[in-house]
Parts: structure tokens; C-alpha cells; sequence
């Protein structure tokens, strides 16, 4: 397993060791051991699963302390661009972002540890997006932002597709009227 630092600290890309042969391929997608070692020291509680057309975008999410939560997200089937945004305040990176491309052919993972607004865009349709979470859902602790604030300036590499929002991610706030709890 290849595991990458990002241009955030906590952000890392992790590329499993794959072995293909001629029946398909079999992978580890997940060691608790490895993960440990790699820097991902990390309970998980409960693993999630989405299911979208092309163009749906669901994000940027959190959940505040105490039920804050790390998540390491893949791509089974399809394509998405990832996105994780550090809002935590006395952070050198507060406000920046990195994306990723998550894939089911490149079987990249994602971790998004707690301080971390989440969300991302599927790049083709049936795409199935999985994660595992640290902490359970918690309605009461939601938070986000609007995912396209200019003033994050993501480059979500979607200008050609109608994006596809829950009526929730339409009305989140812009960052500068974001109050982050980290």
C-alpha cells in the first residue's frame, strides 16, 4: 500500500497493492493493522454507501464534536471528484482544500480525518461511493458550507454538467458565515 501526504496535514491518499490475474483482481481495501501503521489510528464505527447519477454533487459536510468524524472514502463503480476543505481555526491551512480523483479503476482511498469539511461530484453515472465513519450520523451536528463559495475557489471540473443538489446542500451558508466548532 502507497500512502501519500497531501499539501494539508491529516489528508492522505492511500493506493492499495492490487494483484490482477487473469480472473479479475483481489485487493486488501482496508487492514486495521496497516492503516495504524500508515498513520490512520482510527475506530470505525459504521461504513456508508451512496448511489449516483452523473452531475450529483453531495457536500461540503461535517458534523461538529462530539460527534465529529474521520472518514475514508472510495470508489467501487464510476467516478468522483473529492474534496476535503480544512476548517480547522488555528490551522496554517484553514479554508484550503485538496481534491482527489476517486475511481473504481484506480481504487484510490481518501482519508478525511475530523476538522475536515467533505463532499464530492460523480464524473459518470452509477457511480458507487463507500466510507467508513469514526462516529455515528448525528442530525443535531451537521454543518457545511455552500459548495460553490467563490471564496474557496474549488475547481470541481464540472462547468459542462448540471449539478444535482439535495434541497439540504442549496441552502448551506456561505464560508465567511461558517462558524467552524475546531
Amino acid at each position: 500500500m502507497k500512502v501519500t501526504e497531501t499539501a494539508i496535514e491529516g489528508l492522505l491518499i492511500i493506493e492499495p497493492r492490487i494483484f490482477p490475474d487473469d480472473r479479475g483482481y483481489f485487493y486488501e481495501s482496508y487492514s486495521k493493522a496497516k492503516y495504524k501503521e500508515a498513520g490512520i489510528d482510527a475506530e470505525f464505527v459504521q461504513d456508508n454507501q451512496s448511489f449516483s447519477s452523473k452531475g450529483t454533487l453531495r457536500g461540503l459536510h461535517g458534523q461538529a464534536p462530539p460527534f465529529a468524524q474521520g472518514k475514508l472514502v472510495r470508489v467501487l463503480q464510476g467516478r468522483v471528484l473529492d474534496v476535503a476543505v480544512d476548517i480547522r481555526k488555528n490551522s496554517p491551512t484553514y479554508g484550503q482544500h485538496v481534491t482527489v480523483e476517486l475511481s473504481g479503476d484506480n481504487h484510490k482511498q481518501f482519508w478525511v480525518p475530523p476538522g475536515f469539511l467533505h463532499g464530492f461530484v460523480t464524473l459518470e453515472d452509477n457511480t458507487i461511493f463507500t466510507y467508513k465513519v469514526t462516529n455515528v450520523y448525528d442530525k443535531a451536528s451537521e454543518i457545511g458550507v455552500v459548495w460553490n463559495d467563490p471564496s474557496l475557489a474549488i475547481g470541481w471540473g464540472i462547468d459542462d454538467l448540471k449539478v444535482n443538489l439535495s434541497a439540504k446542500d442549496e441552502v448551506l451558508p456561505a464560508f465567511a458565515d461558517f462558524n467552524s466548532p475546531f
